[in-house]
């Protein structure tokens, strides 16, 4: 499904969602990453809500971002308290949804200027 809206310039925005892969501008994503409006960290080690610890959380908030958006795959699975309360102690919003609202989402608070970083599940 193609997500495009009017592109601001000199960020990252999301292009196409479809299962196993997420386009952002020329790159294919096949494995679960990181994006922000300026940042893209590639190879995320977490394929499931299962996988998420404080570790995996450490390259998301280095990016100090305002809101956090979980994409969790193809469904929607809440991770566990712990994350949750790691990330409000940060003092960081966390949004929790199905990958591709997640891409939709993204992007709509990234056009908008907002410091926003999503955290993706590809599967």
């Amino acid at each position: 499904m193609r997500i495009d809206l009017e592109r601001p310039a000199g960020i990252n925005l999301i292009h196409a969602v479809s299962p196993g892969e997420i386009r952002v501008g020329d790159r294919i994503m096949q494995r679960s990453f990181i994006i922000g409006v300026n940042d893209i960290i590639p190879d995320w080690p977490v394929s499931s809500t299962r996988d998420i610890d404080e570790e995996s959380l450490s390259p998301i908030l280095a990016l100090a971002p305002e809101i956090l958006l979980l994409g969790t795959g193809r469904a929607l699975v809440f991770p566990g308290r712990d994350i949750h309360a790691a990330v409000l102690a940060r003092h960081v919003g966390l949004e929790v949804m199905d990958t591709s609202a997640a891409c939709r989402t993204y992007n709509i608070l990234a056009a908008e200027g907002r410091s926003v970083v999503a955290a993706l599940i590809v599967d």
